[in-house]
């Protein structure tokens, strides 16, 4: 009898996180752990779009680096961009990669929206 009233006040705490030691605060410090990006207005950013084709076995991707937004923001843009070219694409690490080389498509677009946009690199051909 008493091994079983062990294993079952055992099986109670096992599902709950148990801390043994904390040196500051609350166990639960998420919050505090992420890192803010700061919400700049658009003509107040420099992004740099560049066509690439490292690590994407021989497919060109056009890449959009420089955000300093938040990933709702991102990802509207992302969906308006992906329109406009006809084309798919994704949200990596605060980049927009968009399928295909649209360079100068995407970057005169870019301005268009009120963003400081250059085209970097060669043509990815």
């Amino acid at each position: 009898m008493a091994t079983s009233k062990g294993k079952s006040s055992n099986s109670q705490n096992s599902g709950k996180d148990r801390v043994v030691y904390s040196e500051f605060g609350t166990p639960d410090n998420s919050a505090a752990m992420e890192r803010g990006t700061p919400d700049l207005p658009p003509n107040q950013q420099n992004l740099k779009v560049q066509a690439s084709r490292k690590g994407r076995k021989g497919k060109t991707v056009t890449v959009i680096s420089g955000f300093q937004s938040n990933s709702e923001m991102l990802a509207a843009l992302l969906k308006q961009l992906k329109a406009h070219c006809g084309a798919g694409g994704t949200l990596k690490d605060n980049e927009i990669e968009v399928q295909g080389d649209h360079a100068q498509k995407i970057a005169q677009f870019l301005i268009q929206l009120g963003y400081k946009a250059k085209v970097s690199g060669g043509s990815g051909k």
